[in-house]
């Protein structure tokens, strides 16, 4: 039986074998590119996200095998393709948007800037992350409220990942007054934070003074803890350097006004007798009173 004999119109035995050919190969390339990519991105995307992105590769060689086939059989795909093409501008134009999200998607994916249960700020908003999909990206809001963000937004905007790192670092400034040994109250402070067990030794804590403010010596308080003791930490210790501080008779120190009023000075309610003698006042013009009537 000879090759070149024609089945129909001039499409041949041979044409038909290897038409046959192409998509047995397309399809069996297709399959093993499937297998492969849910084996090596198994631990890096849900099983949902591999399945499309196996999907899209499948659908994309079995369209070029079905354009090499009807090359095969003699059928210019030209002009399949010009009004395929015409069609896809407009719908490209109307679905830009969906197009940006599905691509920046893709990169999200890959990349992985963000995972799953990641506390995140993304632009404005901050929260965990709740989902990951091809389109979108969802946020649970520390209020409870969530936030669809569209994957567009997301890979353009700035990132800041709260949990990618082991540990975090919070900070306070404390003011004691000016008459009390600020060495003691670092002593203090640096006491309270070695008792705590989530406090790291490594980066170490710093404590030191900050700056000579108005009515207090301000000393900064820097501490690092794992990511997961963080917040518990930094809400409580606080608290505990206070009491602390005062139990040791350092206390907090707060705005105050000092009032002279002739010989005497005004603190607060109380009345302090002084003894350097009467401060100098400002004259202050008496108002003019019309005698007119």
């Amino acid at each position: 039986m000879s090759l070149e004999r024609e089945v129909f119109g001039q499409v041949t035995i041979l044409d038909l074998l290897i038409a046959t050919g192409v998509l047995l190969a397309a399809i069996i390339l297709s399959k093993g590119l499937q297998v492969y990519l849910t084996r090596s991105l198994a631990e890096r995307l849900r099983r949902d996200h591999i399945q499309l992105i196996a999907k899209v590769v499948y659908y994309v060689i079995v369209v070029v095998a079905i354009l090499v086939v009807l090359s095969v059989f003699g059928i210019d795909p030209s002009g399949l393709l010009v009004a395929g093409g015409i069609v896809g501008i407009v719908f490209g134009f109307a679905s830009q948007s969906i197009v940006a999200n599905l691509i920046s998607g893709l990169f999200l994916l890959f990349e992985r800037p963000v995972k799953i249960g990641e506390q995140v700020s993304i632009g404005e908003v901050s929260g965990f992350v709740e989902d990951i999909n091809i389109i979108s990206t969802t946020i649970r809001k520390y209020d409870g409220l969530y936030v669809r963000i569209p994957n567009e937004k997301v890979f353009t905007a700035n990132i800041t990942n709260y949990v990618s790192h082991v540990a975090r670092r919070f900070e306070y400034v404390v003011g004691i007054r000016y008459s009390d040994d600020a060495d003691q109250a670092i002593r203090i402070v640096n006491r309270v934070i070695d008792n705590q067990p989530f406090a790291l030794k490594e980066p170490a804590p710093q404590v030191f003074v900050d700056s000579l403010g108005d009515n207090c010596v301000n000393i900064m308080v820097r501490v690092w803890a794992p990511v997961s003791e963080w917040y518990s930490l930094k809400m409580k210790l606080l608290w505990m350097l206070k009491t602390a501080l005062e139990g040791e008779g350092i206390e907090i120190a707060f705005p105050q006004r000092v009032v002279w009023y002739g010989d005497r000075q005004l603190v607060g309610e109380s009345q302090v007798p002084s003894s350097e003698g009467p401060k100098p006042t400002r004259d202050v013009a008496e108002p003019e009173v019309d005698q007119t009537t």
